[in-house]
């Protein structure tokens, strides 16, 4: 189990997560420290963006809580949620951005929905987090649409970067790109980390994604397939430790055998 070095931002104690009669998560006891970058891996389906949606309120657990500095989240106003989620930056999986809106209008939301900054400040900020992410001024008139998978992505991190959030969440950052953009994208979730002092919790499959970025890596597991009592969690320590974690369903999902899924019904 990870040892903890600095005191944690994120706490879930005793997190369950029930959609009807279907349970999502089960017992999930983590806490995700100061400045740390950890990734979430598992297949599909074992919860993963769930945890996500519940370090941000956008969920609320069935049994247990989570806390944000020491605070229960579900215990917060709408108030004091809103200005959480302000210090908190999601880049979602499609990049989720306002279609209605063009690349300098969609880095410039949250900023202008938080206020305090002029017009003047706005246009810098935003044009100063395109140029973070790599993308050149003549980005910034062009519509969703008209931008490739990589870009959209780009456009997302720099609308999430623009509010200098304590906390960001990755969820599947790297899906749908090629190698290089998938590269492209690691190196600026480093070089995000290296400007600012920023916790980070990013959800992927890709192990490139995993071996660069993270000083952690927490496994979670379908509870389809667990025993009664088995923890969620198959692995919590760092990603030199993956290859020969003693738990075999680690190694098959990081070297990607499937070979006795072949016969499985599931």
């Amino acid at each position: 189990m990870y040892v903890m070095s600095e005191s944690p931002v994120i706490r879930l104690r005793g997190v369950s997560v029930r959609f009807g009669r279907q349970a999502v998560l089960r017992g999930i006891d983590l806490d995700i420290g100061l400045h740390q970058t950890a990734c979430v891996i598992g297949e599909s389906g074992c919860g993963k963006t769930v945890l996500l949606k519940l370090i941000v309120g956008l969920l609320r657990p069935t049994e247990g809580e989570v806390l944000f500095e020491e605070t229960p989240i579900h215990r917060l106003s709408e108030k004091d949620l809103t200005r959480l989620r302000l210090r908190v930056g999601f880049l979602f999986q499609q990049a989720a951005l306002f279609d209605s809106l063009n690349v300098y209008d969609n880095v410039a939301f949250g900023l202008r929905a938080k206020g305090g900054v002029t017009e003047d400040g706005v246009r810098a900020r935003v044009v100063e987090r395109i140029a973070e992410v790599g993308l050149p001024e003549t980005a910034l008139p062009k519509m969703p649409a008209e931008l490739s998978g990589g870009m959209r992505k780009r456009v997302g991190l720099a609308r999430a970067l623009a509010l200098d959030p304590d906390v960001m969440l990755y969820d599947e950052p790297t899906t749908g790109l090629d190698p290089i953009m998938t590269d492209v994208i690691n190196e600026l979730i480093l070089r995000t980390r290296t400007r600012r002092p920023v916790t980070s919790l990013i959800v992927t499959h890709e192990m490139r994604t995993v071996y660069k970025v993270a000083d952690r890596v927490v496994m979670l597991y379908p509870l389809t397939r667990l025993k009664p009592g088995e923890s969620q969690v198959l692995y919590d320590g760092p990603p030199d430790g993956l290859a020969t974690a003693a738990d075999p369903r680690v190694r098959q999902f990081v070297e990607g055998d499937a070979q006795d899924r072949l016969s499985s019904p599931e």
